[in-house]
């Protein structure tokens, strides 16, 4: 009988040593590798992945075929540098999941849930910005805390009103190209630095726009953005654009995202390949009640929770 070659019978045996528990080790690692390559996907940290691999990749077959001695124990000595290395190259990636991870899922001690008086107001102040065309960046706190971006800005601390809102925005007024920030069904502070997005943007979409899809990237807050060139009113959530709203469909979103704070988002695939997003007011499964928001509610033109990345050139420009 032929013998088997070394390779081969290494591998069998290996195959004959394999357990139930090497099983489950191999399905863990191999759904912690998808985690990370899903978590990854679309982000910058992606193109410094597929880079490191193509460089190591290389590295190992030129050292083997070359016979590149130096080169091969370079590649099989780096892991201690990757170590140092991951956390510093992956420190925005890593720490928008670290942040995600803390967010409590629990009651919070504060009240985030705005209330439909205040809804009202944001809904009203927001299409009379709009008629204005006054830019605006409203921030609206949910789970994750503003305390970091609130101090960024001026104290207010006052009840949310139309006039109070439309003032802030004002044109050449103190606080009017900064965000104001609404906790507690309070305006906390007006005049506030958000963080801009890192992912690679449109040219077209202006500072506001990248100072929502920012925040959003950072925490679960929902933004909503008036153009000051167009005077269109946008929501972004979870780094995502929901586009061209009127004062129906912006209540309608408000409304749902500040009910079900924690529940998933369900995306739908539309005949033209975008995604259509839809936050279930109700049960975490999507059954849709009182003041829910579905792809079908929301219409095919305003309803759409595009990508910044694909977000239309209308209303979404430098102020």
């Amino acid at each position: 009988m032929p013998q088997l070659p070394d390779s081969l019978s290494t591998f069998l045996d290996t195959l004959r040593r394999i357990d139930a528990a090497s099983v489950v080790d191999i399905v863990l690692i191999a759904a912690l590798i998808y985690a990370v390559l899903i978590w990854l996907k679309g982000s910058t940290g992606m193109s410094l992945v597929k880079g490191a691999a193509f460089v190591v990749i290389a590295g190992l077959v030129l050292g083997s075929l070359l016979n590149l001695t130096a080169v091969t124990w370079l590649l099989r000595n780096s892991v201690p540098a990757l170590l140092v290395a991951v956390p510093i190259v992956f420190q925005p990636e890593l720490r928008r999941a670290l942040e995600r991870l803390g967010r409590t899922r629990v009651a919070t001690r504060r009240g985030q849930r705005a209330s439909e008086t205040v809804i009202d107001v944001l809904v009203q102040a927001s299409l009379g910005l709009a008629a204005r065309q006054l830019g605006a960046l409203i921030v609206i706190e949910r789970d994750t805390g503003m305390d970091e971006y609130i101090r960024t800005g001026v104290p207010v601390d006052a009840i949310p009103s139309v006039d109070l809102v439309i003032n802030l925005f004002w044109r050449n007024s103190p606080l009017h190209d900064g965000a104001m920030i609404v906790r507690e069904n309070r305006v906390a502070a007006a005049g506030c630095t958000l963080p801009l997005s890192e992912t690679p943007l449109p040219g077209h979409i202006g500072t506001r726009h990248r100072a929502a899809i920012g925040l959003t990237e950072r925490t679960d807050a929902a933004v909503i953005v008036v153009s000051e060139e167009t005077g269109a009113i946008t929501v972004a959530v979870h780094g995502q654009f929901l586009p061209n709203l009127d004062g129906e469909r912006l209540q309608s979103a408000l409304r749902t995202l500040t009910r079900a704070a924690r529940a998933p988002l369900l995306v739908v695939r539309t005949p033209d390949t975008l995604d259509t997003a839809a936050y279930a007011a109700g049960s975490a499964a999507g059954t849709e009640g009182a003041g829910a928001i579905s792809g079908r509610d929301i219409g095919d033109e305003a309803g759409r929770i595009k990508p910044a990345s694909e977000a239309p050139a209308s209303g979404i420009r430098r102020r």
